[in-house]
């Protein structure tokens, strides 16, 4: 049996905000047709292109900025780099000249209204996340292409499969908790180990070690950032941020001028049980207030829950002494692999699995990487991931408006607490008399989500969404 291979690099994806599903997958989805239009040198050809947008997509397509990504993906920008206060001067551009430089390269009309379709009430049967792009040649010919965006920014062709490292002899293949369990208990391997061991196979140690770090700058920026801008969120239901003035009052009087000395200044703040909370939340919000600001985040393993983990990370770094390397790239690569069980035996998308694939997942991740590095034992980590999701099963995706605001950025603070609880429970628990497996709770997601009623899944056609009247201006 072909076993799915994933890294901490697929799990852990540099973008921009607001939806992994939404935002990050249709952008990489959009730079795939055009790569694949260059392979059958077909761009200089083409005139003119058209898009639809189906299911999911179409649904909150707006609130979460599908149609900007899939412009800028076309235009050959790429999410890892583009300058993201750049976005509504080059997406105003487009659709004032309507003109589009395809691949960068191809300058074709482009008249949004006719050419970008929301089809509200098609869904098509592999995915609600689905996005077909047909292009037209100057020979009369024409070019069509259909992925999915399954979640967590992976993106599957039609007919294909989602991109991934290279397939190779991994020393320890994982496809179930159990299987992690298996390996770390023959070899003595603490689960950071097994994946270092893994990801070796694919680059030198030096560049992993390297990129996790990178990784980790990229959430460190989030939350500092987060935690240092006022105002109110895009979108039109007027949201305040509150992680700049959470931050301030916390802080006090206590100076600083860079992150380092944040840190610094937060401990000096004490370690009570009310201000260690106070905190955590504001780390949270830091980050998702970003996310839905199209800001620069890290899917951990999504936008929408991206706040999750760098959260808990950051409780790690500030209150339990874990401001080294070591420690940094332990905890990333633990949440790696118990993401990646997620996603091989259930989901990480909110459109196929609600709300507890991506808050309930990043929870789970959290509260393993946590354990590890407070010294819990395999079978403990296992455990508080397993405590993590078991109270985040049935949890619903319903966006008010369709953006990523209301509940979905508090909703971070909850997940991030929740790890925290998880992990110190994990951590005083003997793990011999759980009762309930990791890989049992992942079947039980999965299961939850076959069962749960579509308007529940990223519609915003059930729960909080239907029930709180706003009114959003035209977009």
């Amino acid at each position: 049996m072909k076993r799915e291979q994933i890294s901490v690099f697929d799990i852990f994806k540099i973008g921009i905000g607001p939806s992994s599903s939404h935002t990050l997958g249709p952008w990489r989805a959009a730079q795939q047709f055009v790569k694949a239009l260059q392979q059958q040198d077909a761009l200089p050809l083409v005139t003119g292109i058209q898009i639809l947008l189906y299911g999911s997509l179409a649904k909150t397509g707006k609130g979460h900025g599908t149609d900007i990504a899939i412009l800028l993906g076309l235009s050959g920008d790429d999410p890892v780099t583009f300058d993201v206060s750049a976005i509504d001067d080059k997406t105003a551009g487009i659709k004032a000249n309507n003109k589009l430089m395809l691949g960068g390269m191809q300058e074709i009309s482009f008249y949004e209204a006719d050419d970008l379709l929301f089809l509200y009430n098609d869904q098509l049967p592999f995915h609600p996340n689905a996005v077909t792009f047909q292009a037209f040649l100057s020979n009369g010919r024409a070019i069509s292409e259909t992925y999915y965006s399954i979640g967590g920014g992976f993106v599957v062709k039609e007919g294909g499969e989602a991109q991934a490292k290279a397939e190779v002899d991994l020393p320890f293949p994982i496809e179930h908790a159990g299987d992690l369990l298996h390996w770390c208990l023959k070899t003595g391997l603490k689960i950071s180990e097994v994946v270092m061991e893994n990801e070796l196979t694919w680059q030198p140690e030096l560049d992993v070690r390297a990129g996790i770090l990178n990784i980790f700058r990229v959430m460190r920026e989030c939350i500092y950032r987060g935690c240092h801008t006022t105002g109110y969120l895009p979108g039109g239901l007027n949201v305040a941020r509150r992680a700049a003035s959470l931050n301030r009052r916390l802080i006090g009087s206590h100076p600083y001028q860079n992150y380092d000395e944040w840190v610094m200044a937060i401990r000096a703040t004490g370690n009570t049980f009310k201000n260690t909370l106070d905190w955590v939340s504001c780390f949270a919000l830091a980050v998702n207030e970003e996310n839905a600001s199209f800001g620069r985040v890290v899917t951990a393993p999504t936008n929408g829950a991206a706040g999750v983990v760098p959260a808990v990370l950051q409780y790690l770094i500030v209150f339990c002494d874990g401001f080294t390397d070591e420690k940094i790239i332990q905890f990333i690569s633990t949440a790696s692999e118990v993401g990646s069980i997620f996603k091989k035996g259930a989901t990480l998308s909110a459109a196929m699995g609600g709300c507890q694939a991506e808050i309930g997942v990043s929870s789970a991740m959290a509260a393993a990487a946590l354990t590890e590095c407070l010294g819990g034992s395999q079978r403990q980590v296992l455990m508080a991931a397993e405590i993590a999701m078991e109270h985040h099963l049935g949890m619903t995706c319903d966006p008010i408006g369709g953006l990523v605001q209301v509940p979905c950025i508090e909703r971070n603070t909850m997940g991030a607490i929740k790890a925290i609880t998880a992990s110190q429970l994990a951590l005083q628990t003997n793990p011999d008399n759980a009762k309930v497996s990791l890989d049992a709770v992942v079947k039980t997601m999965w299961q939850t989500a076959l069962d749960m009623n579509s308007k529940y899944k990223e519609t915003s056609d059930g729960g909080l969404a239907i029930n709180i009247p706003i009114s959003l201006p035209e977009c």
